[in-house]
């Protein structure tokens, strides 16, 4: 065995290997572990590399020999596999935490329970049209590891679930964005929402003065929080608002766009952003800011700003059939994802929610689904709380088991001028692969119809 011992990793996805290549390049032993099945592509990669994997299941007395464990996401820490290693003292880190040990990068990571993939992909978008050699990691892009192992860049836009966060311990963003917090992935933090809202604002932990922090001032968890931390947030603090008000760093005012830092004032039209809403006026306000702290001239951001493409699967104009809109927003994981959407509406409303609920509280969206929305269909396995709740406050509910009928529901239940939303509240796994799998099938059967 090498000097430096072996590291077990648990999960044989985009992070598990490249976590796997670095780990080897670093001259550690190498144990890849997946309960499942091994995608052909990184079975390849792990091959080719030669690094020992398993598929299938988890050699435990194997894992548990290891002097750290590297883990999946989507392993909660309390499963008896990570419980037996913890209590071994086998320190169990994520991904994100291995790669900030061998890069000396700027890091400038992003989280929030809605708008973080758009907000990483526009502030990504903002530098690499500004020339600078960033790379795209996290949730979204490749593999912090792996980018690290193979080309290490000088900047990396990061996008970080709470998941991700709790499994970092001496990582530091020299920027840290946090859009909001609303209830979200509730069954896994026990049900408490304060045990995720910590989640969160571990973005901030290890930052000094020297750092930014950018937040949503208006936020009602973010400003309890704020105030409940105290002095324990060091990073300089870069708040952002819908409205100009004392403190603000961005907001819009006049119809303008309005973002400040310690250098100047930049401004540009609300009209000439990209993307439209509330919501992502946030999302332009913080891509902003973190792009203004890196020194990206005003002329470069304004253009940036204007002609980024959107996110795929957020509130996407799919195709008009019937004179009725159809709208993919299958990324809404969560009932405030949903609310976002509803808000922007402005046509009455045909809504696909369901899926595999995390603890929902629908009552966030209920006075908007009074207001706006004629029907509903509910695309999932089990329905019952989404009839418990909505039954009787719309014209009419439906269930479907498959994408094809739900989209036949719909078209049925749609008038000229109405707009179908898929916007589910839930996780896609009973039914599909993935959000982008059933926002893949919605599209294909709204063009097929």
């Amino acid at each position: 065995m090498n000097q430096k011992g072996l590291i077990a990793i648990l999960g044989a996805g985009e992070s598990g290997v490249g976590a796997a290549v670095l780990a080897q390049k670093e001259g550690f032993d190498v144990w890849v572990s997946d309960s499942g099945t091994i995608k052909p592509n990184y079975k390849k990669e792990l091959e080719k590399r030669g690094i020992a994997y398993e598929e299938g299941s988890h050699d435990e007395e194997k894992i548990l020999s290891s002097v750290e464990i590297i883990k999946s996401p989507g392993i909660p820490n309390d499963s008896p596999l990570i419980t037996k290693a913890t209590q071994k003292g086998i320190s169990v880190i994520s991904e994100i935490e291995f790669a900030g040990r061998y890069s000396n990068a700027k890091m400038i990571c992003i989280t929030g329970s809605n708008g973080k993939t758009t907000t990483t992909l526009l502030t990504y978008h903002i530098l690499k049209q500004a020339g600078y050699d960033v790379g795209l990691a996290g949730n979204v892009g490749k593999s912090l590891a792996l980018q690290v192992a193979e080309k290490d860049r000088t900047m990396y836009v990061i996008e970080l679930s709470s998941f991700q966060l709790d499994n970092m311990y001496d990582f530091k963003a020299d920027i840290a964005i946090l859009l909001n917090i609303t209830p979200d992935h509730l069954d896994r933090y026990d049900h408490c929402y304060q045990n995720y809202i910590n989640a969160k604002f571990r973005i901030t932990q290890n930052q000094t003065e020297k750092d930014a922090f950018i937040y949503w001032a208006d936020d009602p968890i973010i400003k309890q929080e704020l105030a409940k931390r105290g002095d324990e947030i060091r990073a300089t603090r870069y708040p952002f608002s819908l409205e100009k008000k004392d403190g603000a760093q961005a907001f819009v005012d006049h119809l303008q766009l309005v973002i400040k830092t310690h250098k100047d004032t930049f401004q540009m039209p609300v009209e000439e952003l990209s993307l439209i809403g509330d919501h992502n006026r946030f999302n332009s306000m913080a891509a902003g800011l973190s792009a203004r702290l890196t020194d990206v001239s005003e002329e470069r951001l304004r253009k940036s700003l204007a002609d980024f493409g959107g996110v795929e699967h957020r509130i996407e104009y799919v195709a008009t059939v019937g004179g009725v809109r159809y709208v993919n927003d299958s990324k809404a994981t969560n009932v405030n994802s949903c609310w976002y959407a509803l808000q922007s509406m402005t046509t009455p409303v045909v809504l696909i929610l369901g899926g595999k609920d995390k603890g929902n509280d629908y009552r966030e969206i209920e006075e908007l689904v009074k207001e706006k929305v004629k029907g509903m269909v509910f695309l999932g396995v089990d329905n019952e709380k989404l009839h418990n709740f909505f039954d009787g406050k719309v014209a009419r509910t439906e269930d479907a088991r498959s994408m094809e009928e739900c989209v036949r529901k719909c078209a049925a239940m749609a008038e000229d001028g109405d707009t179908v939303l898929l916007s589910p509240c839930c996780a896609s796994f009973d039914l599909f692969k993935s959000y982008e799998d059933r926002g893949n099938q919605f599209k294909e059967r709204v063009k097929a119809l």
